[in-house]
């Protein structure tokens, strides 16, 4: 049987233990709840009938889309090859995963000068009648940027986690490793695919300084709901914090759905 002074001090440990997990819920509640008490509900319905507002949330939506389908279409390989072990991959892995914490700012400046018409590829692109900073395909690539590891990071974890016996025996009946990845190895993964391309989206959606930096601040082009916010906080509050609470639902629910994919796929596992 422990001793009283264990079973005090594992008390005082779980005490602790609530007391700094509940501080750190309402610090984050408490910002949450600041920002949607400060507007007033005709300010957010204003915000969301102007004109202006109305263009940076279609081309938010659309540009995040986009990103998270290049994401999905360049990231599923790429995670397939990395979900299995070979000389370099730790390399690689960190290559692909920098932009997680490089500073936003720092990849959009780098994306312009690889881009950027005195970039290293994009005095070329130029001389073709190509301009790809500051246009829509600049913020559909900086967003990409920034969200694409995140989707690749959770595709590479799902893709590691496939039946090693259904692989052998599929390679005992000699199938391809194109079939083996499409029959036996992809539709386990598919709902955690799903999850991490939702995550993605949501991030793409809110990224704001690589966007800033290579794509600027072009209304209808490349000002994008971050961006209208960051900009209209300058002349118009309420109307900032009415973009932003939009921006902070839809990213809410963007997240409930990732965690609703990932309950339903701990429950099949």
């Amino acid at each position: 049987m422990r001793s009283t002074s264990a079973a005090a001090r594992d008390t005082a440990l779980v005490t602790a233990s609530v007391i700094l997990a509940a501080i750190f819920v309402l610090f984050v509640a408490g910002a949450l709840v600041a920002l949607v008490l400060r507007v007033a509900p005709a300010a957010l319905v204003a915000a969301l009938a102007s004109p202006l507002v109305d263009q940076a949330l279609w081309l938010s939506l659309k540009t995040s889309t986009l990103a998270a389908l290049v994401a999905a279409l360049f990231g599923t390989p790429l995670a397939a090859v990395l979900s299995r072990p070979f000389r370099g991959r730790t390399t690689l892995e960190t290559l692909v995963t920098l932009p997680v914490v490089l500073p936003p700012v720092v990849g959009g400046f780098a994306l312009l000068l690889l881009f950027g018409r005195a970039g290293l590829l994009g005095h070329e692109l130029d001389l073709a009648g190509i301009h790809v900073a500051f246009t829509t395909a600049a913020v559909v690539m900086a967003q990409t940027f920034v969200a694409a590891p995140l989707y690749i990071a959770v595709a590479t974890s799902a893709f590691a986690r496939a039946d090693v016996r259904q692989i052998e025996a599929a390679a005992t009946l000699r199938a391809g490793t194109a079939y083996t990845f499409a029959r036996v190895i992809l539709p386990p993964a598919l709902p955690a695919l799903a999850a991490g391309l939702t995550l993605a989206w949501a991030r793409a959606l809110g990224e704001f300084g690589a966007t800033i930096t290579f794509a600027g601040n072009l209304p209808g082009v490349t000002q994008t709901m971050p961006v209208a916010v960051y900009m209209a906080a300058q002349t118009d509050l309420q109307g900032a914090i009415a973009v932003a609470v939009v921006l902070m639902a839809l990213s809410y629910a963007a997240l409930l759905i990732v965690r609703h994919m990932a309950g339903g796929t701990a429950a099949r596992l």
